[in-house]
């Protein structure tokens, strides 16, 4: 009795051992106990232009991120497209196969102030990057208050990490509850702006070589003495001029220049990431090649309260996202246009003057169509409006209209006599709706009602989806396959691509290359499954059973064994 004990438990051993080598993977599966969590839609394309294609089709909120992966022995770059919660899911059960994951910011949309910083450690011996970093923050926090009125600390800015041996990084993601950018352009813009007494240095390209400018570099603003004859001569001293010309709160500006491995002058902040379509390393995701993650600094004081359903880790990943930014009306949208006369350097940071309702004139959103269609609501029954600015909220498929001149509020049934109202378009709805800016309104938190667009604007009738030659799947395992057919995933549908029948399903998750006591298993449950569906064969046998009809006898019986066991 004692050997068979030891043998069962060594089997349950070999058992335990061999599943953790095998994990079984739960799918993604939100209807059945999470009911908040959205729908599944998970497919990945070969190149960008259909991921955002087919995103703007989905009822979801779905987004575009970019994935580093080996696919056939060759380094791909992926789009995948699915919403931040079933993202979560996989991207935390598969380190692997989702371990260099990007966020794709999408061109247009409302997102956060953010920051790369980094610099070659061995060419800058002397640069301290946690007090670099504290500067940044200080800084920017600062110019935000005085150029938007917008406040900021340390205590609202993520700061994240993946620093190595030989390279200083980091990520700044500023997290503000009441204020964002009309797009990462013009946070480029701000950015820039902010910086802009340094900008003669750095367009100079200052070597370690130039003596005329050591002086400059330094904490502090001193007067340039020396006089270097030389056909950039003219250009460092214009440089040494600006820098004399801070303020005393920007002298430490200068501390933000760095040398390269060619020791040649560069910024800290990193200014090429503010483009269109921008991909954007995420929280724990490294580069492809690389095992090194961005992670929470040893000195980051970012405070963020988890809502409910969220853990406190998928918090700091939704909150790292640059474009994850929610519309409400209380939000102050901040804008920061671009030029290059220094002169226009004070207008640049206030924020942008209004826009004729001239459609001309009007710089248009990503749907001109729908453009087209708002001004018209406008301009109907002699009304003279015109749209002032539009902003597009990339989470909720929103876009938001700053009228002008259009008065006309629903809720009070006339046109209000000073404030504006807003027009709002729910692209995945396919409706619009009027709020207010008024006060009253605003307290009331009125709503109009929900009218539908025409069919000629809406994005089924705008958009052609693009037929794939190749189609990627990902299985719930995460495993990644090229199939040489266009295969989209249908709602509720486990990553995986097509949609199988259920005993093609069945087959495909056995056929896995198990250990052999693991396919000893499954061949007991088998042959167990099928002498209970050959018992009940017999039994229906001697029934003598004809078509489908159920015998009364069998009925009568199952009703008596049901009051029995009811009885006891």
């Amino acid at each position: 009795m004692k050997r068979k004990w030891l043998e069962k438990c060594n089997k349950v051993e070999e058992l335990a051992s061999q599943y953790k080598r095998h994990p079984l993977s739960a799918a993604y599966r939100p209807k059945l106990y999470r009911v908040w969590q959205p729908s599944s839609v998970w497919r990945l394309f070969p190149r960008q232009d259909p991921a955002f294609q087919f995103a703007k089709t989905c009822k979801e909120d779905v987004h575009v991120f970019a994935l580093e992966t080996v696919l056939n022995d060759t380094e791909r770059r992926l789009y995948l497209v699915t919403t931040y919660t079933e993202f979560w899911f996989y991207y935390i059960k598969h380190p692997q196969t989702l371990a260099h994951c990007y966020e794709v910011i999408p061109a247009d949309t409302v997102c956060k102030l953010y920051f790369d910083l980094e610099f070659y450690k061995p060419a800058n011996p002397e640069a301290d990057g946690r007090k670099m970093v504290a500067f940044v923050i200080e800084f920017f926090s600062r110019k935000l208050e005085e150029c938007f009125g917008v406040k900021s600390s340390a205590e609202s800015v993520l700061n994240l990490d993946s620093s190595t041996e030989e390279k200083f990084s980091r990520h700044l993601i500023f997290v503000l509850p009441n204020a964002a950018f009309k797009d990462n352009i013009h946070v480029g813009n701000f950015i820039k702006s902010a910086l802009s007494p340094l900008f003669p240095l750095n367009d100079c390209m200052i070597t370690s070589k130039d003596s005329v400018c050591g002086t400059c570099l330094k904490d502090t603003a001193t007067t340039c003495e020396n006089t270097v004859r030389s056909p950039r001569h003219a250009a460092l001293e214009t440089a040494c001029t600006a820098h004399q010309n801070m303020s005393e709160k920007d002298c430490n500006l200068s501390s933000l220049l760095v040398e390269d491995k060619n020791g040649r002058k560069q910024l800290f902040i990193d200014l090429g990431v503010y483009t269109k379509n921008r991909n954007f390393r995420l929280y724990r995701s490294s580069k492809l090649g690389k095992n090194v993650a961005f992670e929470l600094a040893d000195d980051n004081t970012f405070v963020g309260k988890p809502p409910k359903h969220v853990s406190a880790e998928e918090n700091i990943f939704l909150c790292a996202l640059i474009s994850n930014v929610r519309f409400t009306d209380s939000l102050k949208i901040l804008t920061c246009g671009s030029s290059e006369s220094g002169k226009n350097r004070t207008a640049l940071l206030s924020p942008g003057s209004i826009i004729s309702g001239n459609m001309n004139e009007y710089q248009f959103s990503p749907y001109p169509e729908i453009d087209y269609f708002i001004q018209s609501l406008m301009t109907r029954e002699d009304f003279q409006g015109g749209i002032r600015q539009w902003n597009y909220f990339s989470p909720e498929e929103l876009l938001v209209y700053d009228t002008v001149n259009y008065r006309w509020c629903e809720n009070i049934g006339r046109a209000h006599r000073s404030n504006n109202v807003m027009l709002l378009v729910d692209l995945k709805r396919e409706v619009w709706y009027q709020k207010c800016y008024d006060p009253d309104c605003r307290a009331q938190n009125f709503k109009s009602d929900y009218y539908p667009l025409p069919p000629e604007v809406c994005l089924p009738f705008i958009l052609k989806e693009e037929d794939e030659e190749s189609s990627l799947t990902m299985d719930e395992n995460g495993n990644i396959r090229e199939n040489k057919q266009n295969l989209r995933l249908a709602e509720g549908q486990k990553p995986g691509g097509s949609v199988l029948p259920q005993s093609e399903e069945s087959i495909r998750t056995c056929d896995r290359d198990w250990e052999n006591d693991i396919d000893d298993v499954c061949i007991a449950e088998a042959a167990e499954d099928a002498e209970l569906a050959d018992v009940v064969d017999h039994s229906l046998v001697d029934w003598s059973l004809e078509g489908s009809d159920i015998p009364d006898e069998l009925l009568l019986q199952v009703y008596n064994d049901h009051d029995t066991s009811t009885e006891t």
